[in-house]
């Protein structure tokens, strides 16, 4: 396990903090959803308790290395001075004169946010001599804190390079994402299942193949199933498949059966003409879809199928919606899937939801807080299921 705040002594001293604030703003300048804002607040709060000075930093949408007002931080200052009840001081830039003086002169128990740090270009390149200059606004004496987990997959200057230069440490956020991820990789409870949907196979491929030596069994949704469906010889009708992935999907399909995992891939289906609000639809209690029509979402049968596999599970991964989820005529499969994880959550399984579709949706049907972890990062979360290591995480001290 990585050192987390709670490990070094952090009294009085001065701390860079890695944050994910990389929210949507509206067009009226505001921030829409403040989740990953709030999801900080506890390592915030702690480093003030510790009478520290705050230096924050992030990144927000892909400006090209330089400087573009849209994607400014200062809406998340604004809002992040709301929910903590204290001001925050807004840097104009990043490691500029100007800025270097108001680190230098920030007193304990006060809070400084940094410019984006994509505005300079050479953030994106992992570059030593701009980490320099960032760890130099603590100083020598200074601290490190990773908490953007939405961001450590990324060996980027401020998520990697920062830390070779401090004692370098988790905050609460990273710790809970670590610990969760842990135990659901290296030592879940049976019956493990996996719930994976989406669009691509192509993007699930590393996922299926790590977890088929983990789960029991894995149910999988979304245009991804008819890919698989197509791999079985069925008819998708229109449905969106990767047709370069066919053979691919036969071969996780035949390696499944190897491993004695269950693969539960829809066996009806609610089709649509188009993936339109207004467009014809309707429920077919069979598996072959016809020409002409495009899966949209899994049917009543395939729910009743699975239900008791999830409610009888220990442990439950779940990332990516079982179908168009967005367009309410095509939520159900969606909705009823992730109110079952909920109430197998209720049961005692340890569960927990990665990548933005199914977190999306999770608010979409007013869900949160009914399952043990809700991921912060959807890339992230992505390949720690695919057992890679990640650069951010990676760099930081051991306990």
């Amino acid at each position: 396990m990585k050192k987390s705040i709670r490990d070094i002594n952090l009294k009085n001293k001065k701390v860079l903090v890695r944050v994910d604030y990389n929210v949507p703003i509206g067009n009226n300048g505001e921030v829409e959803d403040d989740t990953r804002i709030k999801e900080s607040l506890p390592t915030i709060r702690y480093l003030l308790e510790q009478n520290c000075a705050v230096i924050l930093m992030s990144h927000l949408g892909r400006p090209k290395g330089k400087p573009e007002p849209k994607y400014s931080l200062k809406p998340v200052a604004k809002r992040l001075e709301e929910l903590l009840g204290k001001s925050v001081i807004m840097a104009e830039g990043i490691t500029d004169d100007k800025t270097k003086q108001l680190a230098q002169s920030l007193d304990n128990g006060k809070i400084l946010m940094l410019e984006n740090i994509r505005f300079d270009p050479r953030e994106e390149k992992d570059d030593i001599e701009f980490a320099k200059e960032i760890t130099s606004l603590v100083g020598s004496d200074g601290v490190f804190v990773q908490d953007a987990f939405g961001s450590v997959h990324r060996a980027h200057s401020s998520t990697h390079a920062v830390a070779k230069f401090l004692p370098s440490v988790c905050g609460f956020l990273l710790e809970k994402e670590i610990t969760y991820f842990d135990k659901i990789l290296k030592s879940p409870e049976k019956p493990y299942v996996a719930v994976l949907g989406g669009a691509k196979v192509s993007d699930k491929i590393g996922v299926i193949e790590n977890l088929l030596t983990k789960v029991d069994a894995i149910i999988i949704g979304g245009a991804m199933a008819y890919t698989f469906l197509l791999s079985r010889g069925i008819n998708v009708g229109n449905s969106l498949v990767e047709q370069d992935k066919v053979d691919l999907a036969k071969e996780l399909l035949k390696k499944a059966e190897q491993k004695n995992v269950n693969i539960l891939l829809p066996i009806d289906h609610i089709i649509a003409t188009k993936l339109d609000k207004d467009a014809e639809y309707k429920y077919i209690d069979h598996i072959d879809i016809p020409e002409g029509w495009i899966g949209v979402d899994i049917g009543k049968n395939t729910i009743s199928r699975v239900s008791n596999i999830i409610l009888s599970a220990k442990t439950i991964v779940w990332n990516g919606p079982m179908g168009v989820f967005e367009i309410e005529q095509f939520s159900e499969g969606t909705r009823r899937i992730a109110e079952l994880i909920a109430q197998a959550t209720q049961k005692g399984a340890t569960t927990v939801v990665g990548g933005g579709d199914s977190v999306s949706a999770v608010k979409k049907f007013n869900l949160e807080g009914k399952f043990s972890h809700i991921s912060t990062g959807g890339g992230a979360s992505l390949e720690l299921l695919e057992g890679k290591s990640l650069p951010g995480i990676e760099v930081l001290q051991d306990k």
